[in-house]
């Protein structure tokens, strides 16, 4: 059978569910049950997640799983701009439905947690306290603005790598199907070097389809963040994808010698 939007989209979701719902179940061991999960532990755990739903669904859809990679796929890559929407409909949606599934299986959880801190969730100190477990927010030492920053420089490396990596004309490539682990690496460095500020989304889809489903679950529109701050892993990692786009193309690909027979010299 051909591949069709439709079968693209479903590979989208599946890809988007997986990522979320591997990520979201390591951070819910840390929050509420208290495993010992470090920030680079998660960061590698969101890593491998990303490798897994690019073994699985990257011969279909490609593996976006990001609102921003598709963007700048179309901006530089000639991804079908009639793609762009319903993939991204299609990354949200497997995102909250992942959220769903795991706030469904840690519910009791969730409830034990809150009742132990005696928190309100439909409260900032009740997002502080469980709302973590869904999507990102900055550290409280940043402001919005640094915030920005940080989710947009952090999405630039990350796409960067991403382009290099699946540019055909790069002689440093990744061979055998190993792209998948390079990008996931990435991820896990990222993470460890910088989940601390904003707790690297770098991703709308990611961010916002939990933030959804948290405000759903009780936490109101107090999940959006201080100042409605999911405004900025949706905005920032669009622009540090763009960006990318212009570091990766303008400043690498094209120095690439492309008289260079392979030949040694």
């Amino acid at each position: 059978m051909k591949k069709t939007l439709f079968g693209e989209c479903v590979s989208e979701f599946i890809g988007s569910w997986l990522l979320i719902f591997i990520g979201c179940g390591s951070v819910a061991s840390l929050v509420l049950v208290g495993k010992d999960i470090g920030q680079f532990d998660l960061s590698v755990i969101w890593g491998l997640s990303i490798a897994m739903a690019i073994y699985i669904t990257g011969g279909v859809s490609g593996t976006h799983i990001n609102p921003a990679v598709t963007l700048a796929f179309a901006v530089y890559r000639d991804f079908p701009w009639r793609k762009v929407i319903p993939y991204i409909i299609a990354q949200f949606l497997g995102c909250f439905v992942a959220a769903a599934c795991v706030y469904a299986l840690f519910h009791n959880l969730f409830l034990e947690t809150e009742a132990a801190q005696g928190v309100v969730r439909a409260s900032y100190d009740g997002v502080a306290a469980t709302a973590g477990v869904f999507s990102t927010y900055p550290n409280p030492s940043i402001d919005h603005l640094t915030a920005f920053f940080v989710e947009t420089l952090i999405t630039m490396i990350l796409m960067t790598v991403i382009f290099a990596c699946c540019d055909p004309k790069n002689p440093n490539a990744p061979k055998a199907n190993t792209s998948a682990m390079i990008i996931g690496l990435t991820v896990a460095m990222i993470g460890g070097a910088f989940g601390c500020l904003t707790g690297f989304a770098m991703n709308p889809a990611r961010d916002f389809g939990p933030k959804c489903l948290a405000m759903l679950a009780g936490w109101d529109y107090y999940a959006l963040g201080k100042n409605f701050y999911f405004w900025v892993p949706i905005i920032a990692p669009c622009v540090g994808a763009v960006l990318a786009g212009i570091v990766y193309d303008k400043g690498v690909r094209q120095y690439f010698d492309t008289t260079d027979t392979g030949s040694a010299e």
